[in-house]
């Protein structure tokens, strides 16, 4: 019976120093870790996100890039950081499902080492040529591939990008030079130099140097075309009926955040998420907003794994 009402003793306590944390969090800056390098993707989601995260917790956010291995130096900082709710993750297919889908020895547990906060949303992604590749249209880009050797970035070894570009030359039955870089800052410069002939990115990234006419686009990655490049077809539309790859992305803290803790956490990204100007933005770039609970949101992480574990079976790719 004493030991009974000490456990008993010991919950209550515990319950209330998580109340006591959470009625005084935050009370310092959070830092969202963006595990790529700036310029892409991630790096721009988070930047549209911090300001009106931090006016929703009423504490400035701090977007720090801590790029490299594919997304998983940032995210294994993430996971071994505190569970108090200031150091966070703009997690994405790229580090948290692809990479660990094709890395050989992955740092982290998805499910296990992070609490999924809520999603952001989901982006295609798209092919893009250098000017100085010459090609105008998928058609074209596929005879140069089959002609001859055509260099393709990505933004790291086991980024979805880079298995999205596995599964373009699976599914089209040709090869292409794999040349990864440390995020899609790097490789966009890059491609818009003409070091490498073309590109598999996220349109987020992407969408403005292709406006610009500085790379062209080829083929949409998604099922759909894109609202924002209705002219530009899908690879589903140019030959080949089963492609479609999309990312996503979504907020992410180390696991056994307090709960009340994490409760206000995703309230504030709901409100966030719900202000016209980061909604304007991002649907400017071309994604499509996800809205669901943080379980569901929880379930279709676990799906998009085994989705880039199939990939990277299928073309046995491995990340040593």
């Amino acid at each position: 019976m004493k030991r009974m009402l000490t456990r008993a003793a010991s919950a209550m306590l515990l319950a209330g120093a998580s109340l006591a944390q959470a009625q005084d969090f935050p009370s310092r800056p959070l830092h969202i870790i963006v595990p790529w390098a700036p310029g892409g993707n991630i790096d721009i989601t988070a930047r549209v996100l911090a300001p009106a995260l931090g006016e929703a917790l009423g504490q400035s956010v701090v977007v720090d890039n801590r790029a490299g291995a594919g997304g998983t130096i940032g995210s294994l900082y993430v996971a071994k950081s505190a569970a108090d709710g200031y150091t966070l993750l703009l997690g994405s297919s790229g580090s948290l499902t692809a990479s660990p889908a094709a890395m050989k020895n992955i740092p982290y547990d998805t499910p296990k080492d992070f609490s999924a906060l809520g999603p952001i949303h989901v982006v295609p992604m798209v092919l893009t040529a250098s000017p100085k590749m010459g090609v105008n249209t998928y058609a074209e880009f596929a005879a140069k591939a089959r002609g001859g050797k055509v260099s393709v970035a990505s933004a790291g070894n086991g980024s979805s990008n880079h298995l999205a570009i596995e599964m373009l030359k699976r599914q089209a039955g040709y090869d292409l030079v794999h040349v990864p870089y440390k995020g899609s800052g790097p490789a966009l410069t890059d491609e818009i130099g003409g070091q490498v002939d073309a590109m598999m990115d996220q349109l987020t990234a992407s969408i403005q140097y292709i406006r610009e006419g500085r790379i062209k686009a080829i083929a949409m990655t998604s099922k759909a075309r894109s609202p924002q490049l209705p002219n530009v077809p899908t690879l589903a539309e140019s030959g080949l009926p089963k492609f479609d790859a999309t990312t996503f992305t979504g907020l992410f803290a180390p696991a056994n955040l307090p709960r009340p803790v994490a409760e206000k956490l995703t309230a504030a990204l709901k409100r966030a998420l719900a202000e016209k100007p980061v909604r304007d933005k991002y649907e400017s770039m071309g994604v499509e907003m996800l809205s669901m609970s943080t379980a569901d949101f929880s379930a279709f992480v676990r799906t998009d794994f085994e989705q880039w574990r199939t990939v990277a079976r299928d073309g046995h790719v491995v990340i040593e």
